[in-house]
């Protein structure tokens, strides 16, 4: 691409149009290169010798909302979150395992009631939890405690490190 690279494309349309679905096609396999389209708001990657009808489901499952990986992509995105969940276990050293456990369900995006809901203590324990958690991760509130916590691969959608 003359001006920009098909990375910045993504990044651009994804910004200006959230709603498009954005599928990449290219000869290009290595790890950098999907994380990256990934992070620019990719739903799909696809390596250029994919079948039309690889490619012709892929455009339907993106339009429709759905993430797409071709097969070599897709192994590959395995192993690297397979370890990165190993690893996130010992993210957090200094958190209790409730609090890792706390923490998760934050950067899952849930309230303080889904919180208490969901492992079945009261909120003023939850409450107790969080502020725990901003202190021992030295943040000031939820969003930075997020951050963190995703950094570390806590709390990617459909995926719990235990």
């Amino acid at each position: 691409m003359p001006e920009f690279s098909g990375i910045e494309a993504t990044r651009r349309i994804v910004e200006t149009s959230p709603h498009v679905g954005v599928l990449v096609l290219t000869m290009v396999e290595d790890d950098d290169a999907v994380f990256a389209a990934m992070r620019a708001g990719a739903r799909g990657y696809l390596l250029k010798g994919s079948s039309q009808a690889e490619i012709l489901s892929a455009i339907h499952a993106v339009s429709a909302g759905e993430a797409v990986f071709g097969p070599a992509i897709a192994r590959r995105l395995i192993e690297y979150f397979s370890a990165t969940t190993r690893g996130s276990l010992d993210a957090f050293p200094q958190l209790t395992k409730r609090e890792r456990e706390v923490l998760e369900l934050i950067a899952e995006g849930e309230s303080n009631t889904a919180i208490a809901r969901s492992l079945t203590i009261s909120q003023k324990t939850v409450r107790n939890h969080v502020s725990n958690i901003f202190n021992k991760l030295h943040v000031v509130d939820r969003a930075q405690a997020i951050v963190k916590a995703r950094e570390a691969g806590i709390g990617v959608e459909g995926r719990r490190s235990g």
